[in-house]
């Protein structure tokens, strides 16, 4: 990966205009961006997660060209979205949340049409080539509403790319697919990434972006609070679970003062939730066995993205 960043940047803000009501009074302007920072390094697949609200759309809205900021900077691929917009606009491509191409062209008639709008001449076009890339070729001439949900989603990747931009940024694109499709998208996600192109996504399934990012930033309430390398951020999670199966039924919960969360189960499963800065599985299990339970079977789970980013939105709240 190049030094250079694929996108910088620096402090943004966005507030909205103030809104007038029906009885007069103005309320204050929404400060939906308050002094974003972060750079997206090149040939990454890069994670931007947090909350509804949050302030991502915006984000990648402002990147689009379709909202304009209210302070800060954005570079995209070298180029500042207000002294170079041209170039700044030909070096990203957005697939929204939205599903939008007229549904009376064909996907070759939809991949032509915003060639030409990108002033691509003919003969440089390679709607064919995208369409084949999607698994799209065999519906080239078929109406774009008939196509499945999935279909329209990897159309709506194409249609980003047809002007070969270096960094593609999608936006929530597996809502409302289903678990294949999904896999199919990220398959093509990734296949793009290998072949160079830098990817910014935003998505609501935490597994996912643990799975595919190399780098996570998490926004909350217009600000980031948080900006590491994915497996980094999975290791700042605290704690650890772990489940012990009793050889017997219990008759009460276990209770430690150096325990987290206890769960049982009224049965033979007991669920402890520890600090793993205090504690290890192994201090776990001994607490136990000294209070008379002889352990059958053991199981623990790791930390994931989800518990992280549970810990990092609650406390920024």
């Amino acid at each position: 990966m190049s030094s250079q960043p694929a996108i910088r940047i620096d402090n943004l803000v966005k507030r909205y205009a103030p809104a007038k009501a029906a009885n007069g009074a103005v309320s204050q302007g929404k400060l939906a961006l308050d002094g974003v920072s972060f750079d997206v390094p090149q040939g990454s697949i890069f994670g931007l997660l947090g909350p509804n609200g949050a302030g991502k759309s915006t984000l990648i809205n402002i990147m689009a060209g379709l909202v304009n900021k209210t302070g800060g900077n954005i570079d995209i691929w070298g180029f500042d979205i207000d002294r170079h917009r041209r170039n700044a606009s030909r070096s990203i491509g957005i697939v929204p949340q939205e599903i939008v191409f007229d549904p009376f062209f064909t996907p070759f008639e939809v991949l032509e049409n915003q060639a030409g709008f990108y002033g691509i001449p003919a003969a440089l076009r390679r709607s064919q080539a995208l369409l084949e890339a999607v698994r799209l070729a065999d519906k080239r001439d078929a109406y774009a509403r008939t196509l499945s949900g999935g279909m329209k989603r990897r159309l709506l990747v194409a249609k980003a790319m047809v002007h070969s931009p270096p960094i593609l940024v999608l936006d929530e694109p597996t809502a409302g697919v289903d678990v294949d499709l999904r896999r199919q998208l990220w398959e093509l996600v990734s296949e793009l990434n290998r072949e160079g192109v830098t990817v910014v996504l935003t998505t609501h399934y935490l597994e996912e972006a643990e799975e595919l990012c190399d780098r996570i930033a998490i926004i909350n309430h217009g600000r980031v609070i948080a900006d590491k390398p994915t497996r980094e951020l999975v290791d700042m999670a605290r704690e650890k679970i772990v489940v012990v199966t009793a050889a017997s039924d219990l008759s009460s919960a276990p209770h430690h003062d150096a325990l987290g969360k206890v769960e049982w189960d009224g049965a033979r499963s007991v669920e402890v939730t520890y600090d793993k800065d205090r504690l290890n599985a192994g201090q776990v299990l001994g607490i136990l066995q000294a209070q008379g339970i002889v352990i059958e079977d053991v199981t623990t789970r790791e930390a994931d993205l989800e518990d992280v980013f549970v810990q990092l939105t609650a406390a920024a709240a």
